[in-house]
């Protein structure tokens, strides 16, 4: 990457808002020849990771990102035990259909109702002793009905079954034609496989799944830098995650240098390590040092983070991503940008700025696949609450087992926002929505620039500095106008 004026523009201190690509020559044909595929380790086929938050990332996320190509980063604050069966169905899952909700005939209305805002089709299939599908029940046919009423009596019978075997193209036109947004997917002996979205269907020939040597989907977790790293990183290792995230919000410190050395004995080469967060090129070089294959860089641009009101610490973050990316591939090893993306622009700046990977918090927050219960407001929208990290909550869930004047104390330094709305957007309910509109972005991104993969948009995107006004005219100011 180069500076479009680099005699004035490479000493400043930019944030995402401040930079743009400049347009040049491509030679090639489509967009659909850009390969997204990160330079960092093998499996992924795109660059989106969602990010190690208690309200982003559980298993719906984790497994959802993992089959539209990306990693999902399970949060530290899980107990092990829980860890450990989120793992085991993630790499149990299936790589091309949605884990279908189900329940038996018997069941009630009330125990739909507890699951079935749990997806965006809108889909729970009824199923017979064999994991036959009998029928399918979906929010329509739960209205004005007694919550104790049998599944079996409201549930519709007429089906539009898709073979497992079956093309995307030839799935996509069996529900266009039918009028359906998913279906159930059946093996050869009737029994359910999972669910295809129609949507899902053309995801599918874009993104290809995120796959660990043994063939199944990929996970990764994180984990914090207590004494106990070492043992729990060992034991993630033994459930078959095979990258860990050692993560603090100051990482250029002893405490993280010295976990990182012992987690990098534990495992050995058994796991890509990656840690952070750091912003400077010392911080970069330290934690390589330590042991780190990728670090993860920023400070305090998340949505939920109040880490520089409070304390003025941080830097702007596509100068922290430029300078610690450089840092990093001069001493062989590679950089994810993390927190601030808004827009898919900002995932093609975080790129070209030398990342090998993007870590997206709160905009995946507001989707069906992330934890926590959906909500609604006074006026009937559909939200999920979020909260930081470094919040008092997150600092209060983090400390359950400390003593309360321990806790107490701690809860007096906190760096997040620890209740917020964030709701479902129209078209953009579902992770693979978010996620696709994020790549296209990219792959459109650096067809513009000229490159077809991730190291030539490196090497090759000129990124210009505008004022605010210039980031402004960019912006979409046509929907309504008088």
């Amino acid at each position: 990457m180069r500076f479009l004026h680099p005699e004035r523009d490479q000493s400043l201190e930019l944030a995402l808002e401040d930079v743009f690509l400049v347009p040049d020559y491509f030679d090639g044909v489509s967009r659909l020849e850009v390969d997204l595929r990160p330079d960092d380790f093998a499996g992924s086929s795109q660059p989106i990771v969602s990010a190690n938050m208690n309200a982003v990332t559980g298993k719906r996320m984790a497994e959802t990102m993992a089959r539209y190509g990306g990693l999902g980063v399970l949060p530290q604050d899980m107990h092990l035990q829980t860890v450990e069966r989120i793992v085991a169905h993630i790499r149990g899952a299936h790589p091309r259909f949605d884990t279908a909700l189900t329940v038996r005939p018997s069941a009630t209305i009330r125990d739909v109702l507890g699951i079935v805002r749990k997806r965006a089709h809108d889909m729970v299939v009824v199923l017979d002793d064999e994991r036959r599908p009998v029928g399918i029940v979906t929010s329509s046919d739960l209205r004005d009905r007694d919550q104790y009423t049998p599944v079996h009596r409201v549930m519709s019978t007429q089906m539009v079954l898709l073979s497992s075997e079956s093309r995307n193209d030839e799935a996509y036109r069996t529900m266009h034609e039918a009028r359906v947004r998913a279906a159930p997917v059946v093996a050869e002996d009737g029994s359910l496989v999972g669910i295809l979205g129609r949507e899902d269907a053309v995801r599918h020939e874009l993104l290809s799944p995120s796959l660990d040597d043994d063939g199944h989907l990929m996970v990764a977790a994180a984990i914090g830098i207590s004494r106990s790293s070492a043992e729990r990183a060992r034991a993630l290792v033994e459930m078959g995650v095979r990258c860990i995230v050692v993560d603090t919000a100051h990482g250029h410190q002893r405490r993280m240098l010295e976990a990182l050395v012992e987690v990098r004995e534990a495992v050995g080469g058994r796991a890509t390590l990656v840690a952070g967060n750091v912003c400077t090129s010392a911080g970069t070089a330290a934690l390589i040092e330590a042991g780190a294959d990728i670090v993860k860089v920023n400070v305090g641009p998340g949505a939920m983070c109040t880490t520089r009101m409070k304390t003025a610490v941080g830097r702007p973050s596509f100068t922290s991503v430029l300078h610690c990316a450089a840092t990093a591939h001069r001493l062989g090893r590679k950089v994810w940008a993390d927190g601030g993306v808004k827009h898919p622009r900002d995932v093609a700046l975080y790129l070209a700025a030398g990342a090998s990977r993007v870590m997206v918090g709160t905009a995946l927050a507001g989707t069906y696949e992330s934890p926590g219960d959906m909500k609604t407001d006074r006026d009937g929208r559909l939200y999920k609450e979020n909260y930081g990290m470094a919040s008092a909550r997150a600092v209060s869930i983090r400390t359950e087992g400390e003593d309360p004047f321990t806790r107490a104390k701690k809860a007096f330094f906190r760096e997040g926002i620890s209740t917020s709305r964030i709701y479902l957007r129209p078209g953009f309910e579902s992770v693979g929505a978010v996620v696709l509109d994020m790549i296209t972005g990219v792959q459109s991104a650096m067809t513009y620039v000229g490159a077809t993969d991730l190291p030539s948009f490196r090497r090759d995107a000129v990124v210009g500095v505008q004022t605010p006004h210039g980031y402004g005219e960019g912006t979409p100011h046509g929907r309504v106008r008088e």
